[in-house]
């Protein structure tokens, strides 16, 4: 029964090198939703409990997504966008800031550390079934999520792994972990609980517009999180074990998400100009937009993995913003503060795009000097648009725009083609370009194996990548003649297209679109003359996989904006690319300074992202570097 709800007010206090806590739980907090009891024992704490949890997540909700896209390239401001918002585009966030409150955080995190350090984790019903492990699992997974979060915006984080619900306990001085250290702990955390638990989650029926199983999206999945881990600490410390986990955790995910013996393809989604027809009349597509998906939809093939979720009406409390920010409606004057950058644009239409024609065999390029942004990848056109509205009071007219990705109740964390975007770069790391290649170009499957990665690695290299199994039997690579409708009668599965191919055309056919080969060598007849196409295959020497992986990442970067823009990860994923070149605050520095433009560098931003301490977030002395 839970009993009470403790309130707390602590005084401000940071001694020495390490940290009090006291100021992340003070009266507004109430970080603490239950009970007097030594353990939670009985089902109406366990929901009672989860549920304020995922209510205490809702607050960091909006500023997830924020703090990915705003400081990155994709997105510039309007004169509207307020004085916070601007800030955080310049890396000037002070204290005072409404995006800057880690004590959000942390009200996450310690609802979290009580219900781990109470939960009866050994309390089973009269069918001999654990009460609380799914739950046990859930609360886990929601809490290393959120440190990451924490620790990505401000570098170095107080860490604190027991409830606290005293002044005492929190007056205490804890350590701070940087990302290294917050992704080692959470890995040996969660991977105790992947054998049995990673595919289990709370099933609390309809909550409110979730429904037929959908609130299962409210949760984290093990293998995403651990995934996610795994790729940051990789990128930090270069091993290629480490990429392998990553790619792992992942493919664990993908495999199991529908259980044993099904599957999770990518799917077929794309945009493309219609076969023979002249590019700028007409295009088509398949299930046209993933991001699209429906807002509390879970099934077999749904794009949604997770979400927090949002109030309906602002007097609820937990509304989000994030419709009003990117979005021309009612409730905003029809006035947004968030636009695509010109660097947007540029990566978009610099894209060449391959165009199919009706015999799915001969192949052409798209113009590159189409209007309203269709030169290049189409993704972009089809989810952005813009215009002007009128004032019914004055005839005077305004611009609108609509990003429509940010058109929902409830905000998108993880997704079907962010988990393979985030595969095929694990697997790049792992030094398997071809396989992370595939994922981009044709879709990846057990033939693709056979066919483009096998006969160019090594034996032990084909072996580990063999775990990672994509029969064809459940991942159909998707054909031109498929997509044509030229080859009549055909059989077989077909549900597994490259992510490139969403926007860009046929990615398969496209030459400009491939990896760096060795120099061929011919094969040579009885007189010593070279047999017209017959070749030698030859292994990947180092080198070439060398210069193969420098591509693929760079590809990968790109696809990361073409797919993925405006959910939240960009400032994220050029600050893990970043990490790993050469001079890792050159790299950032450049590319976000040149969200206006190559030809208008932000200078003076550049300069200041050229320390990587600007890179965090700081909040009163306490955290941050």
């Amino acid at each position: 029964m839970i009993t009470k709800i403790y309130k707390f007010i602590f005084a401000v206090l940071a001694i020495g090198g390490m940290t009090s806590c006291s100021d992340f739980f003070n009266q507004e907090s109430e970080h603490v939703v239950f009970t007097d009891q030594d353990h939670l024992n009985n089902a109406t704490d366990s929901i009672y409990s989860v549920i304020g949890i995922l209510n205490k997540l809702q607050t960091i909700g909006d500023r997830t997504i924020l703090l990915g896209e705003v400081r990155g390239d994709l997105v510039d401001l309007t004169t509207d966008a307020n004085s916070d918002l601007r800030d955080m585009f310049l890396f000037d966030m002070g204290d005072d800031n409404r995006y800057n409150r880690p004590i959000d955080y942390y009200a996450v995190i310690n609802n979290c550390n009580y219900f781990i350090a109470k939960a009866d984790t050994a309390l089973k019903n009269n069918r001999n079934d654990y009460i609380f492990m799914k739950e046990f699992a859930a609360v886990k997974a929601i809490r290393a999520w959120t440190y990451l979060q924490l620790v990505l915006n401000y570098g170095s984080v107080p860490f604190v792994t027991e409830p606290i619900i005293t002044k005492l306990e929190a007056e205490k001085d804890y350590p701070r972990y940087d990302l290294q250290a917050i992704c080692e702990y959470f890995i040996n955390d969660l991977m105790p609980l992947t054998d049995r638990w990673a595919d289990e989650y709370p099933g609390y029926g309809n909550i409110r517009s979730l429904r037929d199983g959908a609130s299962r999206l409210l949760f984290f999945p093990i293998n995403v999180v651990l995934g996610d881990l795994n790729l940051w600490l990789a990128t930090i410390t270069g091993s290629q074990s480490t990429y392998r986990e990553a790619a792992m955790r992942y493919y664990k995910y993908i495999s199991q998400r529908n259980g044993d013996n099904s599957a999770y393809p990518v799917g077929m989604s794309y945009l493309m100009w219609t076969p023979g027809r002249t590019p700028g009349i007409s295009r088509t597509g398949t299930n046209v937009a993933p991001w699209y998906s429906d807002d509390d939809y879970y099934g077999s093939d749904s794009e949604l993995i997770t979400i927090i979720a949002g109030d309906s009406i602002r007097s609820e409390g937990n509304y989000s913003e994030l419709r009003n920010l990117f979005y021309s409606r009612y409730d905003n004057d029809y006035h947004v503060s968030i636009v695509p950058s010109n660097a947007m644009f540029e990566l978009s239409e610099s894209q060449v795009n391959c165009c199919l024609e009706t015999n799915g065999i001969s192949f052409s390029y798209a113009p590159q000097d189409l209007t309203e942004h269709m030169a290049g990848d189409l993704r972009l056109s089809y989810y952005y648009s813009y215009g002007y509205g009128t004032n019914t009071v004055t005839g005077e007219r305004f611009d609108v725009s609509y990003i429509d990705k940010q058109n929902f109740q409830n905000i998108h964390i993880y997704r079907r083609s962010m988990l393979y975007l985030r595969l095929a770069e694990a697997l790049n790391g792992a030094g398997l370009p071809r396989a992370a290649f595939s994922i981009l170009s044709t879709g990846l499957n057990n033939e693709i194996y056979r066919e483009d990665v096998y006969p160019y690695c090594s034996q032990s290299d084909s072996l580990w990548v063999s775990q990672l199994d994509f029969p064809e039997s459940r991942y159909g690579i998707v054909t031109a003649q498929y997509i044509t409708s030229t080859t009549s009668g055909s059989t077989g599965v077909y549900n597994t297209i490259g992510i490139h191919t969403h926007g860009s055309g046929w990615t398969p056919y496209n030459e400009y679109y491939r990896l760096p080969e060795a120099e061929p060598i011919p094969v040579l007849d009885e007189n010593g003359e070279p047999i017209e196409g017959a070749f030698i295959l030859q292994k990947d020497t180092p080198e070439l996989i060398a210069k193969q992986k420098a591509v693929v990442d760079s590809l990968l970067l790109n696809e990361d904006a073409l797919e993925l823009a405006y959910e939240g990860t960009r400032f994220y994923d050029i600050m893990r690319f970043a990490f790993r070149q050469p001079n890792p605050e050159q790299f950032l520095a450049e590319k976000v300074a040149a969200r206006r433009g190559k030809n208008n560098i932000d200078e003076g931003l550049k300069s200041r992202l050229m320390d990587r301490k600007n890179w965090y977030l700081k909040w009163n002395g306490q955290i941050g570097f």
